[in-house]
C-alpha cells in the first residue's frame, strides 16, 4: 500500500525478483511512477478497506508492506492484513520513532523512517563503530560492522571472540561475504560484522581495537 516513491521502488524491485505484486494507492496518478513496463496489478482506493484488499488479492498473499505517507494508515493497514486475513509478513513505515517503538512490541515489524536517516547519517558522522548498524527490538544485542584492526591481522576468529567478547557473524572480504570457520584468519580489508552484548559495547570495542599482546 502506497506507491510514492519507496512504495514504488520497491513494486518494481519484488517484480524484478519474480515476484506478483498487487499496489493500492488512493490516487490513480501516483500509478504513474511505477513505469510502462510494471505488469502487476494498481487498485485504486484505500489499504485498510477490507473490499480494497480483496481486490488486491490479499487472501493469496504471503506479505503486506504499508508504506504510504500516513502513520495511522500503515499500521491500521499492517494490523488488518496481519489480523483479519492472516498475513505473515507484514512491515509498516512508520515516521514517529516512538510509536514505531510500540507496534515492533505489538509484533508489527516497522521501519522507522526519521530514525532510520538519523542512524545512517550517525553511522557516517561518528568514528567508526561508535552507533552500531543494527539493534534487536529489545536493546539487547547489536551488531557493528567494523574494519579487521591491524593489530589483529593474521589472528584467528577464536582468539578474537575470546579476548573481546564480540561475535563473529560473518565477513565480508574483497566484496564478498563469507562465514567463517574456527580456522579462518582475520585479513587486511576484511569487514567484520560483530554482534555484541549492548551493555558490554564499549569493553567490546576497546578490546578490538586494542593490541591483542596488551591482554
Amino acid at each position: 500500500m502506497g506507491c510514492g516513491r519507496v512504495g514504488s521502488t520497491l513494486a518494481r524491485q519484488l517484480e524484478k525478483r519474480d515476484h506478483s505484486v498487487a499496489v493500492i494507492d488512493s490516487s490513480q496518478d501516483a500509478f504513474r511512477r511505477l513505469g510502462p513496463s510494471f505488469a502487476g496489478t494498481k487498485i485504486s482506493g484505500y489499504g485498510f478497506d477490507r473490499e480494497v484488499l480483496l481486490a488486491a488479492g490479499i487472501e493469496q498473499a504471503d506479505a503486506f508492506a504499508a508504506v504510504s505517507s500516513g502513520d495511522n494508515s500503515n499500521i491500521i493497514s499492517a494490523r488488518v492484513a496481519r489480523e483479519s486475513f492472516s498475513v505473515h509478513n507484514v512491515v509498516a513505515r512508520i515516521y514517529d520513532p516512538g510509536r514505531a517503538e510500540v507496534y515492533e512490541r505489538l509484533g508489527i515489524p516497522t521501519v522507522a523512517t526519521v530514525r532510520w536517516t538519523a542512524d545512517q547519517v550517525l553511522r557516517k558522522l561518528l568514528p567508526e563503530g561508535a552507533e552500531p548498524e543494527w539493534r534487536d527490538p529489545s536493546g539487547s544485542v547489536q551488531l557493528a560492522n567494523l574494519a579487521a584492526p591491524v593489530p589483529w591481522i593474521g589472528r584467528d576468529i577464536v582468539e578474537f571472540q575470546a579476548a573481546t567478547g564480540g561475535r563473529i557473524a560473518c565477513i565480508t572480504r574483497g566484496g564478498r561475504g563469507i562465514l567463517p570457520t574456527r580456522e579462518t584468519l582475520l585479513q587486511e580489508g576484511d569487514i567484520l560484522h560483530v554482534i555484541i552484548v549492548e551493555a558490554d559495547a564499549a569493553k567490546v570495542l576497546a578490546a578490538i581495537q586494542s593490541r591483542p599482546e596488551e591482554r
